[in-house]
């Protein structure tokens, strides 16, 4: 297989995008990188400190220099340090995940994960996932990778996630939030998603995660 040194792969909220990604890089043995966990952990220090998610210039204040530093285990695992404790365990809660996207939208703190994110792009042998991967992060990457599905599929998977967290949730919330979710990541003035030009489309609508890793190798293989 001709394996690229960067895997860029975006796409919207519950599109299998993470879970395929992780799969795919234990299958190449390359690193694996979400970036929505270094605006989740921007967001939960945020929150730690009490900071009014409001006030841009604390915001970027807190990004600049990154509060946390990064490493990858053996596995190609990352976790997150700051002031000693690996966050990563601590960045999936409700409340981090509704705030994160408010947070998202401040240039300042965009640009401070930008110089991370290309970094690790950098050291090679990575996939990235996100939502402006192939689109701004790492433009020149040689294979991109933009995932979907239906939004009726996308909110089952998002209603069926919530449900194994624990959550009691409404499907017609979770649908609602999906809906707005997609709304402000297309429609926000920096870095919006959207499908890089040069990426190849996967819709995962009806294919199991291995499936999906699957089809991602035959691209690789053939491109």
């Amino acid at each position: 297989m001709n394996q690229p040194i960067v895997i860029a792969i975006d796409g919207p909220v519950a599109s299998g995008k993470t879970a395929v990604g992780r799969l795919l890089a234990q299958r190449l043995g390359y690193k694996f990188l979400d970036t929505g966990l270094l605006y989740r952990a921007i967001t939960l220090l945020a929150l730690e400190s009490g900071l009014d998610l409001s006030d841009e210039q604390s915001l970027v204040e807190m990004a600049n220099p990154l509060p946390f530093e990064v490493s990858f285990d053996d596995a190609g695992e990352v976790s997150l340090f700051a002031s000693g404790r690996d966050i990563v365990p601590y960045v999936h809660s409700p409340e981090v995940a509704e705030a994160t996207s408010r947070v998202a939208v401040v240039l300042g703190v965009r640009m401070a994960l930008l110089a991370l994110q290309r970094q690790v792009a950098e050291d090679g042998r990575v996939v990235m996932v996100g939502r402006d991967i192939g689109t701004v992060v790492v433009p020149e990457a040689s294979f991109k990778l933009y995932l979907t599905a239906s939004s009726e599929e996308r909110t089952r998977r998002r209603y069926q996630e919530f449900l194994n967290q624990g959550r009691s949730v409404e499907y017609r919330e979770v649908q609602e939030q999906l809906i707005q979710r997609d709304y402000r990541d297309e429609k926000r003035a920096v870095a919006p998603l959207r499908q890089a030009k040069d990426a190849k489309l996967l819709k995962t609508d009806g294919l199991s995660e291995t499936e999906a890793v699957q089809c991602i190798v035959e691209l690789l293989e053939n491109p």
